[in-house]
């Protein structure tokens, strides 16, 4: 590894296979990126196991043991400094984060998406996105922005909603796609090929 490569750490809350395809990825001679630690707000992640197999540093900061949203976010950002952390990337994180905490990451905090952004904020995007009939679903990179789903687009990938599909099957497909275009999308931040917000 070389000293250019960025330190990132990857936020997670449960199987972290979008996770799994970011560390696949940095185990290229040629990327950019280095993930240096994969952060858990749940001790049970199945995620924190597999990033340990890997040889990733890994800690746990259980959101059940602090009072607010703050003092969460406070140690958070103490455990991302002592690893020397560059760059975020959210994957299946399910927290909100304080504003203040991502002010201080904005331009260095992406995110995944299960939809084609902006359409389908939030949750449930799969079941959203059939039950309005939409004919193309997909996924999307964004940075990491106060507002919920709304920082400035990276990377999207469209793929077909099927007849017949179900949350599942849809939810298969868009996973796919998200796997190709983290990746990447990380790659192309680390690079600075992307303006920072």
């Amino acid at each position: 590894m070389t000293t250019s490569r960025r330190r990132v750490a990857i936020l997670i809350s449960g199987r972290g296979s979008n996770m799994a395809v970011l560390t696949e990825a940095a185990q290229a001679k040629d990327y950019p990126a280095e993930i240096a630690l994969v952060v858990s707000n749940r001790p049970d992640a199945a995620g924190l196991a597999l990033a340990a197999r890997n040889g990733i540093a890994t800690a746990i900061v259980d959101h059940k043991l602090f009072a607010s949203r703050e003092a969460f976010d406070a140690m958070l950002q103490k455990t991302l400094e002592q690893a020397q952390i560059e760059i975020v990337c959210l994957a299946g994180f399910m927290r909100m984060l304080t504003t203040p905490f991502v002010e201080k990451w904005r331009g260095r905090m992406i995110n995944i998406h299960p939809s084609l952004l902006p359409e389908f904020k939030g949750l449930d995007t799969h079941a959203r996105a059939l039950a309005a009939g939409v004919k193309v679903h997909g996924c999307t990179v964004h940075f990491v922005v106060p507002e919920l789903d709304s920082g400035p687009i990276i990377l999207q990938e469209k793929v077909p909603v099927l007849a017949g599909d179900t949350e599942e099957t849809l939810a298969t497909r868009v996973l796919a796609a998200e796997h190709r275009i983290y990746p990447a999308a990380l790659r192309m931040l680390t690079e600075g090929k992307i303006e920072r917000i």
